[in-house]
């Protein structure tokens, strides 16, 4: 496994987004809400690793199951939701050579989906919040090695903060956020 790489915000993330979608759209734009750029490319300013998140978004349960099969179409292969209720996780096709991207499939505001955009709007607005985040971030990756899911489970303390702060200033519902066993 490849060590966890941190790097400097990289103005070519949102055109390494569009190419990605200008692939899948054809295939899903008739039956999608739309197509996101999630994550922390997403923000503008924020060190990240260099994968581009994106989310495929449809308008009810009901056209998952379709969706779904269209994203296939495309060479993509399901491999679950990855411990997310309410998300799709999808590996990307070996050809077309597309830049390094995480594909999800996600009901329009269900809560995988809110916890994708509201961290997405929360850093946006905050510029403290980029800069605390990043520097967790890098001190998460220097501290794991390879070990992506250590370094995934260092970040939830602050991933569950910001969401529940921007939950709170939405007038959303408060949920229970993710505490991993650190030990």
């Amino acid at each position: 496994m490849d060590r966890v790489m941190v790097v400097d915000d990289d103005p070519e993330w949102p055109t390494q987004f569009e190419k990605i979608v200008a692939f899948l759209s054809p295939f899903v734009e008739a039956f999608i809400v739309r197509i996101e750029h999630v994550g922390s490319t997403s923000v503008p300013g924020l060190a990240a690793k260099p994968i581009i998140d994106i989310d495929v978004v449809v308008a009810d349960e009901a056209q998952r199951p379709e969706a779904l099969s269209l994203i296939e179409e495309a060479g993509y292969q399901w491999v679950g939701d990855l411990d997310v209720e309410g998300r799709d996780a999808f590996d990307a096709p070996e050809t077309p050579r597309l830049p390094q991207h995480h594909l999800y499939l996600v009901v329009i505001n269900n809560r995988a989906h809110c916890d994708h955009w509201l961290l997405r709007e929360a850093l946006i607005d905050n510029s403290h919040l980029i800069d605390r985040y990043a520097r967790i971030k890098r001190e998460n990756a220097d501290l794991v090695g390879d070990d992506i899911e250590r370094y995934v489970a260092l970040k939830a303390a602050f991933v569950a903060e910001v969401l529940t702060e921007a939950r709170l200033a939405r007038g959303m519902e408060p949920v229970a956020y993710w505490e991993p066993d650190l030990g």
